[in-house]
């Protein structure tokens, strides 16, 4: 399958404005009728607004609930308490478009735009709690220090069978040869071009969208892909992994299979990841720090992977978001248990890859593809960000495999809250606002699971005790 690709002229045209008046022009030009005002929330789903293009132009702010940052997975809504607060009125928020993020909605069935929304309170301050906002407020602590970060997500997912009853297990679909995949394929061009036809409309749609992919392979898993982007600015990039997961269930949507991004949606195989490799550079320079003049890495470099090492554990929450996240940290599979690092080794949490000196970064191979990328993103670089300031040492690289060595990493996601919860050094660089609400949707969201009795349970349980 030959990837479909354009240069970066082309690319700047299907994404993107300056301002409302270019919005206008761009949007008269393609014929747009109804477009699509998107806000990320906690769980990375897109809420908003639909509406006709003419209103939008006549105004494009909106207003939406406070509540909609404050919304479980389930659409339920926690209970105060641990410095989490519901607003009284649950007033209305004003949410600004962000012109950089228009684009079409190529699979619509009317000609439609989309544009992402940043979230502000009335006198103007950005919501503290919005996930935008919150990557916004890391980037802006590097940018104190005259640096850029580099990022470039791995976002892995599973094709499966429609599943319309929620007791049965997913299967993996049947391809072009009539047969679903019964063995894992790794790397396996056959088996990728057993959905030919799904990923030629996935390249379609990014393509429409202005979006770039560098690879597609098949992982580990029985009909499950990976798809790598190319490295950029963080928000742009976690804007790209918000787009593709729409992008990519609409398209195998149209060829009547789900998509899921479900960190381990089926027990025997492999869970899914989302690997981020990240890099800082010199705003003014552009020279990556993690790289000194003669090549060799840097204290910077050493002490990112330490605060890597230090924090992670604080804030596997929000990289693992859900009790059906820690079901992929498990021994003996590919996804780490630990935040151990070596050099190009893959059974670590950070691995350095084989690099030029300028391309020198670190893979952080703990979130899973549940993972809101807003937030994944936004945690990841703040861990390193500890490490620099405070500047911090590593332990030695492993050689060899890590996957014997003891858990480092929360075993379930109640104790992986409270780490992030109790620890000071994050609560300061999130905010209590933000480190209280995101807390207050994790228990309620476990409190769900907890209403529900498992398979497991009736098969162990039901004539045994």
């Amino acid at each position: 399958m030959a990837k479909k690709k354009k240069g970066d002229e082309a690319v700047e045209r299907a994404r993107g404005v300056a301002d409302a008046e270019a919005a206008r022009g761009w949007l008269a030009r393609r014929g747009l009728q109804d477009i699509e005002c998107i806000v990320p929330d906690q769980a990375g789903v897109a809420r908003g607004k639909m509406m006709p293009v003419s209103k939008f132009l006549d105004g494009p702010s909106m207003t939406m609930p406070t509540s909609i940052f404050t919304q479980t997975i389930s659409g339920d809504y926690p209970e105060e308490g641990g410095g989490f607060e519901h607003d009284p009125t649950d007033g209305d928020l004003v949410f600004e478009p962000d012109f950089n993020t228009l684009s079409v909605v190529p699979w619509a069935s009317d000609p439609t735009a989309q544009i992402l929304h940043d979230a502000y309170h009335r006198d103007g301050r950005p919501v503290d709690i919005a996930p935008r906002q919150v990557l916004r407020r890391i980037l802006d602590l590097y940018a104190f220090k005259g640096w850029k970060p580099v990022v470039a997500p791995e976002i892995e997912f599973y094709l499966v069978e429609p599943n319309t009853d929620a007791d049965y297990p997913l299967k993996p679909p049947i391809g072009r040869s009539g047969r679903p995949e019964i063995g894992r394929q790794s790397y396996s061009i056959a088996a990728v071009n057993e959905f030919d036809a799904l990923f030629d409309d996935i390249y379609e749609f990014s393509e429409a969208q202005g979006l770039e992919i560098d690879t597609l392979i098949h992982e580990e898993g029985a009909a499950q892909m990976e798809i790598n982007l190319l490295h950029g600015d963080p928000l742009e990039l976690a804007d790209q992994v918000f787009l593709f997961k729409r992008t990519i269930r609409e398209a195998a949507l149209r060829h009547k299979m789900y998509a899921t991004f479900m960190a381990k949606p089926m027990s025997r195989e492999p869970g899914s990841a989302m690997h981020i490799h990240q890099s800082i550079v010199d705003a003014e320079s552009g020279a990556n720090i993690f790289s000194d003049v003669d090549g060799s890495p840097t204290r910077e470099f050493f002490a990112f992977i330490a605060g890597q090492q230090r924090f992670l554990p604080a804030v596997t929450c929000i990289m693992a978001p859900y009790v059906n996240s820690y079901r992929r940290l498990a021994r003996g599979t590919a996804a780490p248990i630990n935040v151990h690092w070596g050099y190009d080794n893959r059974t670590v949490g950070l691995r350095v890859p084989n690099s030029s000196p300028q391309g020198r970064r670190i893979e952080n191979r703990v979130p899973s593809s549940d993972a809101n990328p807003y937030l994944a993103i936004a945690a990841s670089l703040a861990c390193g960000y500890i490490g620099i300031v405070n500047g911090l040492s590593p332990d030695d690289p492993v050689e060899g495999s890590a996957r014997h060595l003891p858990f480092q990493l929360p075993r379930g996601l109640l104790e992986a809250v409270e780490l992030f919860a109790d620890c000071e050094e994050l609560v300061e660089i999130f905010g209590k606002s933000f480190v209280a609400t995101y807390q207050a949707i994790k228990q309620a969201e476990f409190e769900t699971f907890m209403a529900v009795i498992s398979p497991w349970e009736r098969e162990y349980l039901l004539l045994n005790v």
